[in-house]
């Protein structure tokens, strides 16, 4: 089997082959630290990671590139708001970045440069620009002939002839084109500042990732990714100047998600609907936001509300449930015994890893990934469900052995990397301590539906069970005449 990848350039799916054997190198764009991230900054983070699982599941040696932008505009401004540096800014969000990468139970990248740690690597870009005539400086500024590059809209699918009719006309009349982009912007007063051939200033935005993804993974590499609002005018103007620079191909494949939303609407702050990680982990689990995001193909629109997280959360639910149950199980049973499970479930769980490597072959498709495992779950509790006092030791092997891989594909998005007993108990736990009804309650409810069984009264003992089910508490008769409970999650 083959992984074949929707490569935004081309409009399709493609057959995907690393230009090293066995080696993929990935950029993605990281964020501008200014501020805290928000659920579109989650799910770019989740995407790719769990991109890079799945391609290192494959056999794959990945090397993963994610910036860091540490000047900008926007930093600048910030910074001047709260009467601080544009380095203490950006190197504070950083750090909550790391922190929010962390409670995400994201992996880290392989390399992640900053802008400002690479500004020789960019000025010298900008000057082969300009030497090669696809660049030029008027009093400081260093601006890229949009018209000199002949693709120019290739990725976006845009007309640059269209785009320039559609321009306003540029308040910045030292443009020879009012689509020309800043490469190199002068300094301004109170402004951070590096020296360069063209005076004190600092680089433009596109600039900073084509210099730090050459430095990095070399002119041509595999892979590079972002969200959809990336594509232009960002990864154009990327293409654009790369290219251009070196005289080869850019990037192989690109990669984009689609966008969040929240109730259908676009996040926005003045809107109230702007969640940051930390306020969406305060209330849900790292891996109900996983299992949300997931449940969606990447390239989809993915729509946030409280109805999705909960049942996000209640489909997590199911398969800790199930794995919890397995795990209670012994772990030998009778040699002897003839196995309950019947063929067609048996080629159920026997196929699963290959339907699994098939979805996921396919453009990364991890809402279809999932429905398989959800197949197998419900396979697995259906011969659960069947088992005698005794098992069949092959029952057993099969049950124990098909838990442990649905853990490990699971894995690959972050998921059930938690034990699933512990998860259960504290699951119930947290649950009968937001019921209605406590312990003692259900204890006497108990013996009061053990008198009324002793008595023969059947339809009482069955109202009392209907009772406790009501408070979300379900009981069994075990084979030795007691009665076990839990809470129903």
């Amino acid at each position: 089997m083959t992984v074949s990848i929707y490569n935004t350039k081309s409009g399709k799916k493609e057959p995907f082959s690393p230009l090293e054997k066995g080696h993929i190198k990935l950029y993605v764009c990281g964020i501008t630290a200014y501020d805290y991230c928000h659920i579109g900054h989650a799910r770019s983070t989740l995407v790719f990671d769990m991109i890079v699982r799945y391609l290192r599941y494959r056999g794959f040696q990945v090397t993963y590139v994610r910036n860091f932008t540490d000047i900008d505009d926007k930093i600048i401004k910030r910074a001047q708001e709260q009467h601080t540096t544009t380095e203490e800014l950006a190197n504070r969000f950083i750090t909550a970045f790391h922190e929010d990468m962390a409670n995400l139970g994201n992996e880290p990248p392989t390399l992640e440069p900053k802008a400002t740690e690479n500004i020789p690597e960019i000025i010298a870009m900008i000057q082969g620009l300009i030497d090669k005539g696809f660049a030029y400086e008027v009093q400081g500024d260093v601006y890229f002939k949009v018209d000199r590059f002949d693709h120019y809209g290739s990725l976006s699918g845009r007309n640059l002839e269209d785009m320039m009719a559609g321009a306003r006309i540029s308040i910045n009349e030292q443009k020879q084109n009012p689509m020309d982009f800043a490469l190199w912007k002068s300094s301004k007063p109170g402004e951070p500042v590096w020296d360069s051939p063209w005076g004190p200033g600092r680089p433009g935005w596109h600039i900073e990732c084509s210099a730090m993804s050459r430095k990095f993974l070399g002119e041509t590499f595999d892979i590079h990714g972002g969200g959809k609002d990336l594509i232009f005018p960002h990864h154009e103007n990327e293409i654009a100047q790369s290219e251009a620079s070196s005289g080869k191909p850019f990037v192989a494949t690109w990669i984009h998600h689609g966008f969040v939303t929240i109730k259908d609407e676009k996040m926005s702050k003045s809107l109230g609907n702007f969640l940051t990680i930390r306020e969406i982990l305060a209330k849900y689990t790292a891996e109900v936001l996983r299992f949300f995001v997931f449940s969606t193909h990447y390239r989809t629109p993915l729509d946030f509300s409280e109805t999705a997280m909960k049942d996000a959360e209640t489909g997590l639910d199911r398969l800790y449930t199930c794995l919890a149950e397995i795990a209670r199980l012994p772990g030998q049973g009778d040699p002897n015994r003839a196995p309950a499970a019947g063929k067609k479930n048996v080629s159920k769980i026997n196929t699963l890893v290959d339907r699994y490597v098939k979805a996921m072959d396919n453009d990364f498709n991890t809402a279809q990934a999932m429905g398989h495992i959800f197949e197998v779950v419900k396979v697995l509790n259906t011969i659960r469900q069947s088992l005698p006092a005794t098992p069949a030791a092959a029952d057993l092997a099969l049950l124990h052995a098909t838990a442990t891989t649905i853990k490990e594909l699971s894995g690959i998005m972050g998921l059930l990397q938690q034990d699933p007993l512990a998860y259960i108990k504290a699951k119930q736990e947290k649950t009968l301590s937001q019921l209605d009804i406590d312990q003692t309650a259900i204890a006497s409810l108990i013996t009061e539906r053990k008198t009324a069984r002793e008595q023969k009264n059947w339809s009482r003992a069955d109202e009392i069970r209907d009772i406790l089910l009501h408070h979300k508490i379900e009981i069994k008769d075990e084979a030795d005449g007691s009665t076990s409970w839990q809470v129903k999650i």
